[in-house]
């Protein structure tokens, strides 16, 4: 799956909670209305609950809801830029701009994805690590 995919289903959900719920919901509507504009007031509608269940797992203190939430939000977020694979700009612009933003230091982190290259060459070696590394040789 797209890593813009899995970013913007993950940060979705845990910005359902915030208060600038609003705003990423007009803009994911958005997306939904240039693509299947058949369909945007029913994801709207989808939305919403999805903010009531985030909202109740929260107060419930229960992880899983969200996650299989982000896991749902994910797969629709993947079959919409399957359809118009240029919307992915305009994803990412969302996330930057919308979610991102609404998010704890935590859930930044959580939804950020590290892409490392390397080429190895003779005798050459090569760590890489996208947190802590903690290398022992002898």
């Amino acid at each position: 799956m797209d890593p813009i995919v899995v970013a913007a289903g993950t940060a979705l959900v845990s910005a359902m909670a915030t208060d600038v719920w609003q705003q990423a919901r007009d803009q994911l509507v958005g997306l939904w209305r240039r693509v299947r504009p058949e369909q945007a007031e029913v994801i709207g509608g989808e939305l919403a609950q999805a903010r009531d269940d985030v909202l109740a797992a929260r107060r419930a203190g229960d992880p899983d809801t969200e996650r299989a939430l982000a896991g749902a939000w994910q797969l629709r977020l993947h079959r919409l830029l399957a359809e118009d694979p240029a919307l992915a700009g305009e994803l990412r612009r969302v996330l930057d701009e919308a979610l991102t933003p609404a998010l704890t230091a935590d859930e930044r982190t959580a939804i950020g994805s590290v892409v490392m290259n390397a080429t190895a060459t003779g005798q050459a070696r090569i760590y890489q690590s996208g947190r802590d590394q903690h290398i022992t040789e002898r």
